[in-house]
């Protein structure tokens, strides 16, 4: 779960860990206590710039052109900034071009997390009069991901359990505040070698709330308090000291619109790890496994609950063996 298939794939304050973490109080009272997801739900991120899809001719008085391949510019590639001016969005890229009037930009570009910068001189279209560079560009994606927690007084949430990167490895924002339920349709089966995928379909009339940041620990916002809370878990959190080797379940959705629990293995906890991998996880459900392989994209933020508490969520799958994968303690995703 590196990374959101475009259309398909497809979270309260203090310190304890890098990335926002809370002191957990393993005697928290009724207050402390918080839904356990396992809902997917449906999101728009933004490409924070416009990404190149495709490259293509400009039709100008004088023959085709080339601009962007000329520059070296290349699919995958996302155009951040025009002559130093931020660049969000397909319109503000095409206000850039415009403005040039056929002069020579800068344009700054992100590739594979890495950042330059190129000339390159725009073409007038013959047909539209525009100055086009020969690009085709999106500047969102949409995915599906799962629900970790809802704070059962502030109905804070938190999902996914890890950043948010296209297939080029670049980070995305926030593009649409708004998250819809997502209702299952489908499962392509995790093999080894190649991270399985949920398919789903959003669900317009059913919105989970709004989305107001996305970081190294996952997505986060402000759930309706609309939403039916009565399939839903309340239970204590706890510190990844409470956590032992053994016996745990998670709460994912593989199929419709309904969380379901599954048991898993816990055979590794490491605390002091950084990047979203405090917890080494083995599927042992038959189910899951005979309908999912194991953990696939979409799954990401699985609740991990274990003796009747939420320790963490489920963060990435092991390519060479699709039953087992890493989680994030929810000390590290409480505080964003």
């Amino acid at each position: 779960m590196r990374k959101l298939k475009f259309f398909l794939v497809a979270l309260l304050v203090g310190f304890l860990f890098l990335g926002g973490g809370v002191r957990l109080d393993a005697n928290a009272d009724e207050a402390d206590k918080y839904y356990v997801g396992g809902m997917t739900a449906g999101f728009m991120l933004s490409a924070e710039g416009t990404e190149i899809i495709g490259l293509s001719e400009v039709a100008t008085g004088e023959g085709l052109r080339r601009p962007a391949e000329d520059a070296g510019l290349r699919v995958g590639d996302t155009i951040v900034a025009a002559d130093g001016i931020r660049i969000r969005s397909i319109s503000e890229l095409n206000a850039a071009l415009e403005r040039s009037g056929g002069e020579e930009i800068t344009l700054t570009v992100k590739r594979r997390g890495e950042t330059t910068e190129t000339q390159v001189v725009p073409a007038k279209d013959k047909k539209s009069g525009k100055y086009k560079i020969g690009v085709l560009i999106r500047d969102t994606l949409a995915g599906i991901g799962t629900v970790t927690f809802i704070d059962c007084k502030t109905y804070r949430f938190g999902a996914l359990g890890h950043d948010v990167c296209d297939e080029n490895r670049n980070s995305l924002g926030i593009a649409d505040s708004k998250v819809f339920l997502c209702s299952v349709i489908g499962v392509n089966r995790g093999v080894r070698g190649r991270a399985g995928e949920l398919r789903g379909l959003f669900l317009n009339d059913a919105p989970l709330g709004k989305a107001e940041k996305v970081c190294s620990t996952g997505l986060y916002g402000t759930f309706d308090k609309k939403y039916d809370f009565s399939h839903c878990e309340l239970m204590e959190a706890a510190p990844l000291s409470e956590a032992t080797i053994g016996k745990a379940t998670i709460w994912s959705t593989v199929d419709g619109s309904c969380p379901q629990q599954y048991e898993i293995s816990i055979v590794k906890v490491d605390a002091d790890n950084r990047e979203n991998k405090n917890f080494v996880i083995k599927v042992t459900d038959s189910r899951l496994i005979e309908e999912t392989g194991g953990i696939v994209q979409g799954m990401s933020g699985s609740p991990i609950v274990q003796n009747g508490k939420l320790i963490g969520a489920v963060t990435h799958v092991f390519l060479n063996d699709p039953t087992r994968g890493y989680g994030i303690g929810i000390g590290n995703m409480l505080g964003n």
